[in-house]
């Protein structure tokens, strides 16, 4: 999937990893409020939306009767930005954050990528564990969110394509680490720094805390970024 991104973030052009998620038609309008308030309080993965209407099909996404589809983008948009500008990057697994005040205090649980078939944010967000909601009325809660390496002297590259993602509305980066040092309390390999992106399932996340059923498939689709809407 990230070879397969061409996403240009200072053309603001391209194709981006997207995630779906099912939901019945009655509950779109309600669903989309939740996707856009989360997404505009900065706990999703860029500003970007679709909705797939009226058993339209999209990709291999098959919707059945009275159901709808939301789009939205994947962090792994952000892994093939920094693949194709020369950083070596790979994904190491996906958790749950606590968030104190606004400020990202630890990972209080981990599951990697290659100890599991099924994306990690995926199986921990069906456990329940998340509170997207609370975190964007009082700052303070759980949310999912992902790591990924990078060698540290690629740093300063880096530096430069986050701001460049972040000054075409994918600002998703949670935290950066130091070389040979932890994130959020969780070792990382030596010689590389981690860094911490919000998971693009969190909208979904609050879906899901508010009752509302909600079917998602992650890193399951790519959609040229002029067919989504800004949020």
């Amino acid at each position: 999937m990230m070879y397969q991104v061409t996403f240009d973030p200072s053309k603001g052009s391209g194709v981006i990893a997207a995630n779906v998620s099912i939901i019945r038609d009655s509950d779109l309008n309600d669903a989309l409020l939740i996707f856009k308030g989360v997404m505009k309080s900065g706990l999703g993965v860029g500003s970007y939306i679709r909705a797939i209407r009226d058993q339209e099909s999209f990709g291999n996404i098959r919707l059945g009767r009275r159901e709808c589809a939301i789009i939205t983008p994947c962090s792994i948009t952000i892994d093939s930005v920094l693949l194709k500008s020369g950083v070596s990057v790979r994904p190491i697994f996906g958790g749950i954050v606590q968030i104190k005040k606004g400020v990202p205090v630890r990972f209080t649980d981990i599951l990697t990528y290659d100890s599991t078939t099924i994306d990690p944010i995926d199986a921990l967000m069906s456990q329940e564990l998340t509170s997207v909601t609370d975190v964007g009325s009082t700052g303070s809660g759980k949310i999912l969110a992902n790591v990924r390496v990078v060698p540290m002297h690629a740093r300063e590259r880096v530096e430069g394509v986050l701001e460049t993602l972040k000054s075409a509305n994918f600002d998703s980066i949670l935290f950066v680490g130091e070389p040979n040092t932890e994130v959020l309390g969780v070792p990382i390999e030596r010689d590389h720094i981690g860094i911490v992106a919000i998971g693009g399932t969190n909208p979904m996340a609050a879906v899901q805390e508010q009752g509302i059923p909600i079917r998602t498939q992650a890193l399951s689709e790519l959609i040229d970024i002029d067919e989504m809407e800004m949020v």
